[in-house]
């Protein structure tokens, strides 16, 4: 079993930065590949960001390129999203997730952490 705990979210003003991390629990992090998705508020949850469980490959929705980067420490467990000129679009909970295989932009990761809050005033 494996247990994810967001942190890092918070309210910011457009244009602002945060770093979201993820921590998780057992000693097969570096075998998982990791991803963080979001929901806003009457949507549904969307894919944000993945990342190979070697950190080699990288994947991201159209919409974050070049303004948010993931990232892992595998000795640390933890995976991170560096989000930078945040826009009001942006505002959603944040989720953690995890799974085994291949790295995948769908719904089908084993692991779910309970989300962070990230507001983006205008």
């Amino acid at each position: 079993q494996v247990q994810l705990v967001e942190s890092g979210g918070g309210l910011v003003q457009s244009g602002d930065s945060l770093r979201l991390s993820c921590a998780a629990s057992g000693r097969t992090f570096s075998s998982l590949v990791m991803a963080w998705f979001r929901q806003a508020p009457g949507k549904e949850r969307e894919f944000v960001a993945a990342i190979t469980s070697s950190g080699g490959s990288t994947s991201y929705t159209d919409s974050v390129k070049g303004r948010f980067t993931i990232s892992r420490d595998n000795a640390k467990n933890t995976v991170y999203l560096q989000m930078n000129s945040l826009k009001p679009e942006d505002t959603a909970v944040y989720y953690c997730a995890a799974r085994w295989g291949l790295l995948s932009s769908d719904y089908s990761y084993t692991y779910w952490g309970q989300g962070t809050q990230v507001t983006v005033s205008s």
